[in-house]
């Protein structure tokens, strides 16, 4: 979009949480020019880490959650589910209807953030992945009850500094988290099963998990770069009666097209039972 610059160079942004997804943000944001350094400020229990992110990328640190949410237009809520409901607890009453509070909290749904949160709150909730850490992360946005097409435009800017993102009905949160975040997972033990192979028919361990991870990649590149179907992307490697037809009659026998449905359709039902105790648990007055 072109109005992602200035959305972004307007605001002060705050992480509230110092882990691994706030860094990422944090050094898509600076890398891609969307903010300058002294427009974000991050805060944490650990001095450690905050020490970390003052030398490596120049940002504003404290321990003090009230000072940063009071400092910043836009929140983001990088802390794990579990302590989500005592931060919001604790600043809730810091939180104004002019910020937006942005969370990648997984499992905790839009009504039970805004039950925690002034009424009038403006919430996004996203689901990214853990490749957004190396900027090749995939990330479903929704927003809340009172969310506007301003704050889903900083939200996606936000989230394509670190890779692809899409807009859905909060309802769809739970199958994106049983598909792109659970889905890093899928793949590592494909490509572990992978180099196994490739050890098993006489390649060194480093050689065949350095080929099988760069196949991956390189398919699923080729795959967003196209914009060609899957199905048409294989046969294009399937020639009769060769070793790839060979190969994917192995895994349809082994049932793993099947598999991989199952899987994500089972982590999509546990993701709505833990949302369903999250909510439970955080709208209880």
């Amino acid at each position: 979009m072109n109005n992602q610059k200035p959305t972004m160079n307007t605001k002060t942004l705050g992480f509230i949480g110092a882990g691994n997804m706030a860094e990422a943000l944090v050094k898509g944001l600076l890398h891609a020019k969307l903010m300058p350094p002294a427009k974000v400020f991050v805060s944490d229990v650990k001095a450690e880490r905050l020490a970390h992110f003052e030398s490596a990328h120049g940002v504003t640190t404290t321990q003090d959650n009230h000072a940063l949410v009071r400092a910043c237009d836009v929140l983001v809520l990088s802390v794990k589910p579990q302590v989500i409901d005592k931060v919001l607890g604790l600043i809730g009453s810091d939180v104004t209807t002019a910020k937006l509070v942005i969370s990648v909290a997984a499992g905790v749904p839009v009504s039970a953030l805004e039950a925690r949160l002034p009424e009038g709150t403006h919430v996004v909730r996203t689901m990214p992945n853990t490749p957004a850490t190396v900027q090749a992360g995939a990330t479903a946005i929704a927003a809340g009850t009172h969310a506007t097409e301003d704050d889903l435009n900083v939200a996606r800017a936000l989230f394509e500094a670190v890779g692809r993102v899409v807009t859905l009905d909060e309802t769809l949160l739970d199958a994106v988290t049983g598909l792109s975040g659970s889905g890093p997972a899928y793949v590592m033990l494909m490509i572990e099963a992978l180099a196994d192979g490739g050890v098993k028919v006489g390649l060194h361990r480093d050689t065949a998990l350095l080929l099988a991870a760069q196949t991956v990649y390189g398919s699923a590149k080729l795959l967003l770069d196209t914009g060609e179907h899957p199905g048409r992307l294989k046969d294009m490697v399937t020639s009769p009666g060769g070793t790839a037809i060979a190969g994917l009659h192995t895994l349809e026998s082994g049932g793993l097209r099947r598999t991989l449905i199952d899987a994500v359709e089972v982590a999509t039902n546990r993701a709505i039972a833990l949302g369903e105790i999250m909510a439970a648990k955080m709208m209880k007055k």
